[in-house]
Order: structure tokens, then C-alpha cells, then sequence
């Protein structure tokens, strides 16, 4: 009887023993997986110049290349560009000046992405389509940018106290949605490869300026050509537009330009003015009599000295 009861406590035992290494490796799977889930790679990829990450909780940091980046963070890029690299296959090429607030979410294959671009230009480039449950969204105060795999470029800039987005998209479609006074949702439109749309918002009205148009390569700074020649060399990029006639723009002066007012041979004010845009007449006036010898409706071109006669 007693062979008989240890018999049966080494089974009890053994099956026991069982039973917990099955639920520990179940553990240990689960957590695992849930590890996994959780992590995407956002990082610093390159840094030219002088960029900054604001982050709740820890203040501003300087950028460097490999910095891992986190969830709401605000990236600053203040002189220079800066690229950043979102898990193994998307890359955000901010131009000097610009401002985003970047929230990232979910796994690499189950991956939310939101990018609130606050001020300046970027272009995205998403090298492989999102999965079902994966998105990516651009979104300037008046206008929201979703994609499913692409590259596009977005830009807020300001004149006479309107604010604009432009959308200019290389590859891909990009459905782009007005964002109203209200925080709603307007008219949605789809850009496609080669097309560009403006969003307009004058502090009253958010509208589109016009249905998507061919894109204006000659407006777009020297940065983003060179951009688009790498990418086509590197056959990541197919375009409308030869990559003879890529490097034939990237030869020339985009500027921005100075124009500088001159009274009674010294300097009266500047203004600076992007490529193909027009100088506005300064409010303030040198003397009560005569005028500024200038069409304020001519685009600028180049460096400007404008005489009051």
C-alpha cells in the first residue's frame, strides 16, 4: 500500500511539475509577444546642423543621430535638416526651420502614426504599404494628409496673414481633408502622383484653393530637389519630370532673395521673399512726398535694391 501511495504522490508530483512548466512558458510567451507589440523603433537618423527634442517631463535635448525618440515628443529642427527613421521603413526628412509633434503608437507591423506639423516642410517617405490595421497621418491646422504607403511633401507657410498648406505629392496617393474651425472634418480630396493641392485658412474660411494642379518643381527649395534626385537615382522614386531636368533646377539659385529699400542712398528696411513670390510695400514710408520705383506685382527673382524716388 505504501509502494502504492509513493507510485501515486511521484505522479501527482510529475504531473504538477508539468502543469507549471506549461504555464510558465505560456507566461513567458505572452509576455514576450506583448513586448514585441509594444515596440517600435523611432529614431534620430541624421542630423545637419542644429535640431532640438522638446520632451514632457525631461525639457529640451539636443538631437544627435541614433537618439530614440518617444511619443509625443516636439522635434525642432532650427538650422540645417534633420531625418528621422520610424521603424525600418519609414523616413521623415524635416527642412530647416520646421516644427512637428510626433506620436507613435502600436507594433512596427500594427503601427499609428500622427505627425502634427506645427511650422516649415517635410517630405515623407513611406518605402512599404501600411498593413490593414497600420496608418500614417500628417496633419497642419488646416488640413489632415493620410497615406497607406508614399512619398509627399508638407508645407505651411504664411502671407498677408493667411495660412497655407501645400501638399505636393512624388508618389502614391494622398487623400487630403480640410480640418475645420471646429476641429470637424471637411471636403476631402485625393492627390495623386505628380499633383499638388493648397489649403487656404484666412482665420475665417478653410478651403481649398483650387483642385490638385501639376506640380511646380522650380518652387520647391534646393533641399527637396536633391532629395528627389538621390531617391531617383537610387531607384526608390519614378517621376514626371527627367532627372536631366531634376539637376538642371538644382543648379539654380532658389533663393529666398533679399529686397532691400533704399532712401537717400542708405538702407530704409529689407524684406525677405521666396523665389517666384512678390515683395510687399513697407507701411512705413521714408518721406511724405514720392514713391518706391518698383511693380510690387513682379515676382522676385533674385537679390533686389529698390530705390525711393
Amino acid at each position: 500500500m505504501e509502494t502504492n501511495k509513493n507510485k501515486n504522490g511521484m505522479i501527482i508530483g510529475s504531473v504538477l511539475g508539468v502543469v507549471v512548466i506549461a504555464i510558465v512558458i505560456i507566461l513567458i510567451v505572452i509576455l514576450t509577444n506583448k513586448k514585441e507589440e509594444a515596440y517600435r523603433l523611432i529614431k534620430v537618423f541624421e542630423v545637419e546642423g542644429t535640431s532640438k527634442v522638446n520632451r514632457a517631463g525631461t525639457g529640451v535635448l539636443d538631437a544627435y543621430a541614433n537618439m530614440v525618440l518617444e511619443s509625443g515628443d516636439q522635434v525642432n529642427c532650427e538650422k540645417g535638416k534633420l531625418t528621422l527613421k520610424l521603424d525600418e521603413d519609414k523616413y521623415v526628412y524635416m527642412e530647416e526651420d520646421s516644427e512637428i509633434i510626433l506620436e507613435a503608437t502600436g507594433s512596427s507591423e500594427n503601427s499609428k502614426t500622427r505627425i502634427m506639423l506645427q511650422k516649415g516642410a517635410l517630405t515623407n517617405e513611406i518605402q512599404n504599404k501600411l498593413s490593414d490595421d497600420s496608418s500614417y497621418e500628417v496633419n497642419s491646422p488646416n488640413s489632415a494628409m493620410t497615406v497607406r504607403g508614399t512619398i509627399f511633401r508638407s508645407e505651411i507657410y504664411e502671407e498677408n496673414g493667411t495660412i497655407y498648406t501645400r501638399t505636393t505629392v512624388f508618389a502614391g496617393t494622398v487623400d487630403t481633408s480640410l480640418i475645420m474651425k471646429d476641429g470637424t472634418y471637411g471636403t476631402t480630396k485625393s492627390v495623386t502622383a505628380g499633383k499638388e493641392i493648397i489649403v487656404s485658412d484666412d482665420g475665417t474660411i478653410v478651403e481649398f484653393l483650387d483642385d490638385p494642379k501639376d506640380i511646380d518643381y522650380s518652387t520647391l527649395p534646393k533641399g527637396v530637389i536633391d532629395l528627389l534626385i538621390k531617391m531617383v537615382k537610387e531607384d526608390r522614386l519614378e517621376l514626371d519630370i527627367s532627372l536631366e531636368e531634376l539637376e538642371e533646377l538644382d543648379e539654380e539659385d532658389k533663393g529666398p532673395f533679399t529686397v532691400t529699400f533704399m532712401y537717400q542712398g542708405t538702407v530704409f528696411g529689407t524684406q525677405t521673399v521666396k523665389k517666384g513670390e512678390c515683395a510687399s510695400e513697407p507701411t512705413l514710408l521714408p518721406a511724405q512726398s514720392g514713391a518706391w520705383d518698383f511693380d510690387f506685382t513682379k515676382p522676385i527673382t533674385e537679390d533686389t535694391e529698390i530705390q525711393w524716388k
